[in-house]
């Protein structure tokens, strides 16, 4: 039964970090359609949080992905999502941004479930730990 715990863990961190990743890729790829979306939301100093933001979904996105600082990228990722939820989808009479802002919060639990307990066996904090490299 561990193994099967072992891969849910693996494939419940590559699906919870996909969202992360494709959306910095995109930000990456769009980024004056990305900042004009930032700055239509009334956030202030857009180039800076562009930056943080690609830094978060593919930094800290692919940190998550492997398992490398798993709790540590998990907390940043779910805080991430939280602040996200409130600056973008606050519009609560409009039932696309209630979905959007209950999705966030929901994948926000799912990296909170991670922090508590781990990336699992199949990830670098294992594999680091078990050859004595953890950090």
């Amino acid at each position: 039964m561990a193994r099967y715990q072992d891969y849910a863990a693996a494939l419940g961190r590559a699906l919870l970090a996909a969202i992360f990743i494709i959306s910095g890729v995109g930000k990456l790829l769009a980024p004056a359609a990305t900042k004009a979306y930032m700055a239509s939301a009334g956030m202030p100093l857009v180039d800076l949080f562009y930056l943080g933001a690609v830094a978060m979904e593919l930094g800290v996105g692919l940190l998550f992905l492997f398992g490398y600082q798993t709790r540590l990228a998990a907390l940043a990722l779910a805080l991430f999502s939280v602040v996200t939820a409130t600056i973008f989808h606050h519009d609560f009479a409009d039932q696309a941004h209630w979905l959007a802002f209950l999705k966030d919060i929901a994948i926000a639990g799912g990296f909170l479930q991670v922090y508590a307990f781990g990336g699992g066996s199949c990830s670098l904090d294992a594999c680091l730990s078990a050859r004595g490299l953890a950090s």
